[in-house]
């Protein structure tokens, strides 16, 4: 009886061959993302909220693709600026295809 160690050997599945290689541990090949990593959806708009904590001034900032980045600082403002960032998804051309809307 040997006590070296041995190399790792894929386990015998219940007909003998080896079991399945995978990409990560219990991760089937099939169950992997698309390799290229484009699934076509891009980020469009964007809402940073920097609220460090008691006594410090929160901050926001909100982008969009359309050309917005609108800045507000202050407890009042950044969450006037929350809302408004929420008001703009739903209007923005670039989130919100125009096609086939009803107008208001």
């Amino acid at each position: 009886m040997t006590t070296r160690p041995r190399s790792a050997e894929p386990a015998p599945t219940p007909d003998g061959s080896s079991a399945p290689k995978v990409a990560a541990e219990g991760v089937p090949p099939a169950l992997r993302s698309d390799p290229s990593g484009d699934d076509g959806r891009r980020p469009v708009a964007w809402l940073h909220i920097n609220a460090p904590g008691r006594g410090i001034t929160p901050s926001v900032r909100s982008w969009c693709a359309c050309g917005r980045d609108l800045f507000a600082a202050g407890l009042v403002r950044a969450l006037a600026l929350i809302d408004d960032h929420e008001q703009h998804r739903t209007h923005c051309p670039y989130i919100t295809p125009q096609e086939g809307r009803k107008a208001a």
